[in-house]
């Protein structure tokens, strides 16, 4: 019987190198927490402006079509969308296209460009150069912390 080159290799490796060369299994990053710039008013005038989004799927992007607000109007889209995508805001969890309405024009504009981060390209940082030196570095857009976008 003749042996594979892959065979032979591994017959001369302790088994505990064999073990380190298994291929390591990727997770799925599916919630990413974001900063609003302004924040969510809520019926009690309290500001929320931390939230989560999850990656959205192919439903979620199929099933607004359908929805008569935006075969009325085809902008609501965004609106229904991010209803369905951003899973908190502070300590509100019923997120729906009323609450996404209720945002200001910045906050819905950073969700958006969030939202095309996340599903499109997979994460939430964006490459930047100092203006003083040129120095290349990337920033996280979510934010989370103070002075951060």
């Amino acid at each position: 019987m003749r042996r594979t080159a892959s065979a032979a290799l591994e017959a001369q490796l302790p088994a505990a190198e064999v073990a380190v060369a298994a291929p390591v299994q990727e997770t799925l990053r599916t919630e990413f927490p974001f900063v609003l710039p302004r924040g969510y008013v809520d019926g009690s005038g309290v500001v929320h402006r931390d939230g989560v989004m999850r990656l959205a799927t192919a439903r979620d992007e199929l099933v607004p079509l359908r929805d008569d607000r935006v075969r009325e109007n085809p902008a609501y889209l965004t609106v229904v969308l991010l209803g369905r995508v951003v899973t908190r805001l502070g300590s509100v969890t019923d997120i729906h296209a009323g609450v996404i309405e209720d945002l200001f024009a910045a906050d819905l504009a950073f969700l958006q460009d969030l939202y095309r981060r996340v599903n499109q390209e997979g994460h939430t940082r964006a490459g930047v150069d100092c203006p003083e030196c040129g120095h290349a570095f990337a920033v996280d857009l979510a934010g989370g912390r103070l002075g951060e976008s």
